[in-house]
Order: C-alpha cells, then sequence, then structure tokens
C-alpha cells in the first residue's frame, strides 16, 4: 500500500504537506534518510530486507534488523509514491509521479527494467496472490495489470470519471478492487478486464482498499471512514469513523484478525476486526501517515510518514521499536563534522545529515555529499542523478546563494529540483549552518 489522495475540494495537494520536513525524529524512528515524505514502505519474503519509496526521488533498500541503509537507488525522474517486493525475495517494482514502473534487482544499483506504464502519475502497486501480476494505480484514471516476471502490459482498466487512487486483489487474485476520486469502488475481473460490480456509499475519494483473507473488502476514504464490504453483494456489512481527516492507507494483519489504517491525522491505528474502537492508537508525529506494512509474521506494523521517516510498533503491545537509525550505507563511515561540537549550526545541520555527507569520503545519500561545496557549481558531481533543474542551473554555491536556498526555498531557487522545501527563518540559524558547512566540508 502506497500513498493516497484526497479531495482537490478540500484544499490539500501533496506539495502543501511538506512544510513539517525537519521535526526531530523520536524514539520511535527506525527508518530514516530520506530527504521528504516516505510514500510506500514494502517488507521482502525473507522478513528482513524492507524498500521504502520518497518524495525525494530515491529509493532505499533497508536491512530491518540491523536498521542499516544497504543501497540508494536513483531512477525515477519525480517523486516515488508506491513500492512492491517482488515474490522471488530477490528484487521490488516502484513507481511515482513520473509515471514510470521501474524493476530493480537487489544487489544491483541501476534499474532492471524501466516501463512507461501510465500518462501521469502512478499512485499505487499491490502484487497478486500467486506473485505474477502487479497492479498500478495512476492519475489518468486507469489501472491497469503488469507481468511480474516480463514487465509485459497484460491489461488495462478504464471506468472511473477521476484520479485512480488504489487498486488491490482479492484473495483468490480473480478480481481486481478499484477505489477513485469519485467515491466508487469498482470491481473489475482479472481474467477479462469486465466490471463486475459498483460499491457505493462513500461521501467524498476513496483514498485507500484492503483485501481480508476471508474475502471482505475494507475502505478509506476522505470521509474519514472506513467501510467494509461483502464485495458478492455490494452490501456495505460495516462503518466506523476512524480518523480525524482522511485516511489515506489500510493493510490487513496476515492472520486475518485485525488490520491497520494510517491518516493525515498523523496516526496509525490498529483494528481488530469486530472491534469498533481501534485497539491501539499510535502517534506517527509528523504530519500525514502515507502507507502502513505488515512484517510477514505480523508482530510488527512499519509506516510511512510526511517527516520522512519510517516508524515500527509491536501489534501485539503498541510499543514503540528501537531507537532512530540513520540512512547510512553500510561500510559508508561517520560523518567527521557530526561529532564537531555542538554549536548551533551542528544543530541546525542535524535535519540535513540524513540526507547529505560533508567529508570526502562521505559519499552521496538521498542528497549529494557536501564535501567541497563552496565555490561549486550546482548540479556538477559526476557520481549523483541530479534533477534537469539542477544540471542546468547556473547557480554557483556561495554563503549567499546557500543563503538564499534557505531564505526563499528550494522552489524558488531551484524550482523543478528535488530538493525538500524548508526554510530557516532565522537569520541568526542560516549564519550559524553556513559557517559550520565552511568549517566542516573544506579540504
Amino acid at each position: 500500500m502506497v500513498l493516497r489522495a484526497v479531495l482537490p475540494a478540500l484544499g490539500l495537494r501533496f506539495g502543501l504537506a511538506l512544510g513539517l520536513f525537519g521535526l526531530p525524529v523520536d524514539a520511535a524512528a527506525q527508518l530514516a534518510g530520506h530527504g521528504g515524505p516516505v510514500r510506500g514502505v514494502a517488507v521482502a519474503p525473507d522478513g528482513d530486507r524492507v524498500v521504502t519509496a520518497s518524495f525525494d526521488y530515491s529509493v532505499i533498500l533497508w536491512s530491518l534488523e540491523r536498521r542499516e541503509a544497504t543501497a540508494i537507488l536513483h531512477g525515477h525522474a519525480a517523486a516515488v509514491n508506491a513500492v512492491v517486493a517482488l515474490p522471488d525475495g530477490q528484487g521490488a517494482a516502484t513507481a511515482g509521479d513520473d509515471g514510470k514502473l521501474i524493476f530493480w534487482r537487489f544487489g544491483a544499483t541501476e534499474p532492471a527494467r524501466i516501463l512507461d506504464a501510465h500518462d501521469g502519475r502512478i499512485v499505487a502497486l499491490t502484487l497478486s496472490p500467486d506473485g505474477k501480476l502487479i497492479a498500478s494505480a495512476g492519475w489518468d484514471g486507469s489501472a491497469a495489470l503488469w507481468d511480474a516476471g516480463s514487465g509485459a502490459l497484460v491489461r488495462r482498466f478504464e471506468g472511473h470519471q477521476s484520479n485512480v487512487n488504489d487498486a488491490v486483489f482479492s484473495p483468490g487474485g480473480d478480481t481486481l478492487a478499484t477505489g477513485a476520486y469519485d467515491g466508487v469502488i469498482r470491481l473489475w475481473s482479472v481474467a477479462d478486464g469486465n466490471l463486475l460490480r459498483e460499491l457505493t456509499g462513500h461521501e467524498f475519494s476513496v483514498n485507500a482498499l484492503a483485501y481480508l483473507p476471508d474475502g471482505a473488502l475494507l475502505s478509506g476514504g476522505t470521509d474519514e471512514t472506513i467501510r467494509r464490504w461483502n464485495p458478492a453483494t455490494g452490501e456495505e456489512v460495516s462503518r466506523r469513523l476512524a480518523h480525524k481527516g482522511p485516511v489515506l492507507d489500510l493493510a490487513a494483519s496476515p492472520d486475518g484478525k485485525g488490520f491497520a489504517s494510517g491518516g493525515i491525522d498523523g496516526m496509525v491505528r490498529l483494528w481488530k476486526i469486530g472491534e469498533e474502537r481501534p485497539a491501539h492508537a499510535l502517534a506517527g508525529r509528523g504530519g500525514p501517515v502515507w502507507a502502513v506494512a505488515y512484517t510477514a509474521d505480523g508482530g510488527r506494523v512499519l509506516a510511512a510518514g510526511n517527516d520522512s521517516v519510517v516508524r515500527l510498533w509491536n501489534t501485539a503491545t503498541g510499543e514503540a521499536l528501537g531507537e532512530p537509525a540513520a540512512a547510512e550505507v553500510a561500510g559508508a563511515g561517520q560523518d567527521a563534522g557530526q561529532d564537531a561540537g555542538q554549536d548551533r549550526g551542528a544543530a541546525v545541520f542535524r535535519r540535513c545529515g540524513p540526507c547529505h555527507t560533508v567529508t570526502a569520503d562521505g559519499g552521496n545519500r538521498a542528497g549529494p555529499t557536501l564535501h567541497g561545496i563552496f565555490g561549486r557549481k550546482a548540479g556538477t558531481l559526476e557520481d549523483y542523478p541530479y534533477s534537469p533543474a539542477l544540471r542546468d542551473s547556473d547557480i554557483v554555491w556561495t554563503a549567499e546563494t546557500i543563503g538564499d536556498l534557505f531564505t526563499k526555498g528550494p522552489d524558488v531557487v531551484t524550482p523543478g529540483s528535488k530538493m525538500p522545501l524548508q526554510k530557516l527563518v532565522r537569520q541568526e540559524d542560516r549564519d550559524a549552518l553556513i559557517e559550520y558547512l565552511r568549517r566542516v566540508t573544506g579540504p
């Protein structure tokens, strides 16, 4: 499950939620390293490898047990919204605002296959129960099926009157359910693409869907409700007010006894089937929770947040697990400047540290290394995949241009780039950061 959309009528667009960048990571945080909201999370069959997708254009592969990033992958030309782990345990597929579906093999840094999948952003990917098909949901008003092995297009489903926000397979794999901005859930035959049934009842957008193992269908919407349906009859079996604001994602527990929901209110709620109140209400913090996923044993739930981290909880107790982990690729070493005193500049830079190193041997993370940044033309490091906006920029990084970046914001200074939309309002913070960078990024 992945990023979900909310009604334009609410005045909410993804970019407007980005002002929460830079919030401190608390003890619930497990995987911290993306340079923007984490919009998708998937756990590989081995239960250890986790793949995350982010607004910062990157895909990160993690070891869950070590809470350590093992690879940072670049291939998308826009925000990455969705991810599924492939059934062989050796790869993943991702999709994003660039309309691309990209296949990755673990251990390789270049994409194995890149497909032009939708005419516009893709916001959801789901794997079929037998692992042979991938379903995608796009804002071109369609859903599509792809062969998980070859990447070939199998079938496209069209009929919604607006953006499709989710697409999920029934437990038997013979039906595909899609939900959209138009508030309608449509059930399709996987075999021939025929429309089987329409489910109506949500007052606004349907943002998230999940089948339970018994065949019941869950839906979450902008109307703050989670509804349970009987797909065979189209009957709405139950509904509950679930979040203060739109429900953004749903995930069924592996044992079928419960499910998790994430909302724009920053909460993750764990529910038991048949109970109206959540068993646990978990504070995701830092704005919307875009995606939730269970580990294969159902013992833990992961939540991808707007504050650029993935948090982890024990599903039985609701206990937050572990201390923060940064996305330092295994073996990359520590930043020489991270322990260079507790001055104001170092404190401000902690917001940047998950995405940027500062030493000659630090390497790139979600963003390029800042070593030697003063006097360097923007977009010129050879080993970092810059967006065209930075590659074609005439900016040379100086105290003045770095100051402008944090005064006016990247959306003004480097429009079209993938830099997170954050500012430093106080002049003293900007001055301290610039002085710190002078000290730790030079030869």
